[in-house]
């Protein structure tokens, strides 16, 4: 090549320069071909029942923390979490949660009852080729439902079943999604340049600020407290706890690596890795903490150690260097302890 011309360079750029030029739409077919956009979908399908696992995850790790007596109402609460969660997200929860327009400065708005695609909805005109509307629809539809159980171990045997799925079904339909909306639905928090790549405040903080409000109400177990001495009330198993810990690290990869919303090979595997890393290091900061603090190991510490790991890298798996998600996930399984 080094014995070209200049005008035989040109000449050779020149079919390039008039593709970009006065075809766009061509290029724009390049970017998001027919088997781009299925493979983009497939993953966000993929990643889709990945989060499902984690109400498995969810069910298991609450019972096997709880008193046997009381496993059935535990598994109910969780089954039926999925499926209120799934049908007031559909009725009204998407279309608040992105709205497309706020009626009330960038704090509310409501698309609408009911789902549809419209004329271009499952076609790649639909979010730049990523994904169908149906397959964003039921993506986020599970972190709706996930929400909700989080609430729903902080309220263990302390709650009737009626109250809680009553409390759910507000929770999914309205609170969540209106939060939601202020960032992922380019509200008000997003106007203000906040970030949240998967969820740790709009997710998890969300549900454990409603978490909170309800144990301040509920107050404690009963025999938690007995002659002002607190008395600790074990779980019935630790090895379904166990189970549920690594369904969820498992269900973690759909909700982080998901959260990228296409199957960008280069950051799906950071995120991967930063996600492993955070929970790891959650596990090794919980165990050095209880060690220190009980004299003793604590699987249970540990197990939530994994989890704080998880929570801590949601909101930034995708920007934060490696070393830096392990120090996350170092500090959030020492606070969880």
């Amino acid at each position: 090549m080094k014995n070209v011309s200049h005008r035989s360079r040109f000449s050779l750029l020149l079919p390039v320069l008039l593709t970009v030029l006065f075809v766009p739409e061509l290029a724009f077919a390049q970017e998001t071909s027919q088997e781009l956009f299925t493979v983009n979908n497939t993953w966000m399908l993929v990643a889709t029942f990945l989060v499902f696992i984690m109400h498995l995850g969810f069910a298991c790790l609450e019972s096997g923390l709880t008193q046997a007596k009381n496993t059935t109402n535990i598994l109910f609460k969780n089954t039926g979490v999925v499926a209120i969660g799934l049908l007031t997200y559909a009725i009204c929860g998407f279309n608040l949660m992105y709205p497309g327009d706020f009626s009330i400065g960038q704090f509310f708005g409501f698309a609408g009852f009911g789902i549809d695609p419209g004329v271009d909805g499952n076609t790649v005109a639909y979010a730049d080729g990523a994904y169908t509307y149906w397959t964003d629809f039921i993506f986020q539809a599970m972190f709706a439902a996930t929400a909700a159980t989080i609430v729903s171990g902080a309220v263990a045997e302390r709650i009737k079943l009626g109250s809680f799925l009553m409390f759910t079904t507000v929770y999914v339909a309205l609170i969540y999604p209106i939060a939601g909306s202020w960032k992922w639905g380019g509200g008000w928090l997003d106007q203000m340049g906040f970030y949240d790549f998967a969820g740790s405040t709009l997710v998890h903080s969300v549900g454990g600020w409603g978490a909170l409000a309800g144990i301040i109400v509920l107050g404690p177990r009963l025999g938690k407290y007995v002659n002002d001495q607190i008395r600790p009330i074990a779980g019935h198993s630790m090895p379904l706890a166990t189970i549920g810990v690594f369904l969820l690290w498992l269900g973690w990869f759909g909700f982080n690596g998901g959260s990228v919303l296409s199957a960008d090979p280069e950051l799906v595997s950071l995120v991967f890795v930063t996600t492993s890393l955070a929970a790891a290091a959650g596990v090794i900061g919980a165990m050095g903490a209880s060690w220190m603090l009980q004299h003793k190991p604590d699987l249970s510490m540990v197990l939530n150690g994994a989890l704080a790991g998880l929570v801590g890298i949601t909101a930034g798996a995708d920007v934060v260097s490696v070393m830096s998600s392990i120090i996350i996930g170092l500090i959030a399984g020492v606070i969880v302890e």
